[in-house]
This record gives C-alpha cells, structure tokens and sequence, in this order.
C-alpha cells in the first residue's frame, strides 16, 4: 500500500481497481465532480501518483494524456498541450513558479486504488 500526505479525520473513497491502470501512463478519474489524472509508474516508489487533470495554461481537463518523465531527478508529467513540466509529488511547475496542479493522497488496498476526499 501506498500513502501520500495523509490528512486525518478525512475519508477514503476508492475510484477504480489496479487492473484499470495503465502501467507508466496516466487515466482520468471523476471524484466529487472533479476530474483527476492518475499515473501509474510500477518501477517506482511510490508507484501512483494523483493530480487534478486541469491544465492551467492549456485551460483544460488533459493532464491525464501528458507524457511522464523525470527532470533533475523529479518524476514529472509534462502538459500535452504547451509542453510545460509538473511534479508528480509536489504539483508545481518548473517553468512557472506561478502555477501548481492540485496533488490529492492516493492508495493502493486490496487491489482497490482510493483517494483522500474532504468528508
């Protein structure tokens, strides 16, 4: 099992099974009327990573199709779109210190990936 940032008092909600992911590659989930990108990266630790699915400069719901790679040794999703990178652990972008993606916890249980939702 995998935790990130675990906030207490707060719920799970699990959003699809292991088998659904696509291995190194992002899918797109709706939680509580958001959309959110998940990517699966088997060869790393921690191997799923969640983060809102909105492109802040692109202006759409497309993170989910970006490309996954690494810069300086951070593991990164780069926008489909204008090409611009995003920690996969923090959200921020690294060419614009003005702009983050929302990072939301994420596990694996029992075969079950859920998310940290705000109860």
């Amino acid at each position: 099992m995998t935790e990130l940032n675990l906030v207490p008092n707060e719920k799970w909600e699990t959003i699809c099974t292991e088998s659904d992911l696509v291995a190194n590659s992002g899918i797109c989930a709706l939680v509580q009327g958001q959309q959110v990108a998940i990517y699966y990266l088997p060869n790393e630790k921690p191997a799923i990573y969640a983060l809102s699915n909105w492109d802040p400069i692109g202006e759409a719901n497309v993170m989910s199709r970006g490309i996954i790679g690494s810069l300086n040794d951070e593991l990164v999703i780069a926008s489909p779109l204008y090409k611009q990178h995003y920690s996969l652990t923090s959200g921020q972008c690294l060419e614009d210190e003005t702009q983050q993606l929302m990072v939301y916890p994420i596990q694996f249980s029992n075969g079950k990936v859920s998310i940290q939702i705000s109860a």
